[in-house]
């Protein structure tokens, strides 16, 4: 939520708007070039981490990026 509230609040002041699809958590390993997408908000619920990884590999081609809706 504190993500979503800063990133909300910084593209309001550029006119946009915005709305949260979910959450969840990101454990990234930099050394092994491992990212992996897990878990759910309270909150806000699940989000797609199929559509997270997709965004993540896209940025980050070297790495091995894996999800799973477990985990909190």
């Amino acid at each position: 939520a504190d993500i979503y509230e800063r990133a909300a609040a910084e593209l309001e002041q550029l006119g946009c708007a915005c709305e949260c699809l979910g959450g969840g958590r990101i454990c990234h390993e930099r050394d092994a070039k491992r990212i992996h997408v897990y878990g759910y908000s309270v909150g806000f619920g699940r989000a797609n981490h199929s559509v997270t990884t997709e965004k993540l590999k896209a940025k980050y081609p070297d790495y091995e990026i894996t999800w799973a809706d477990e985990g909190y």
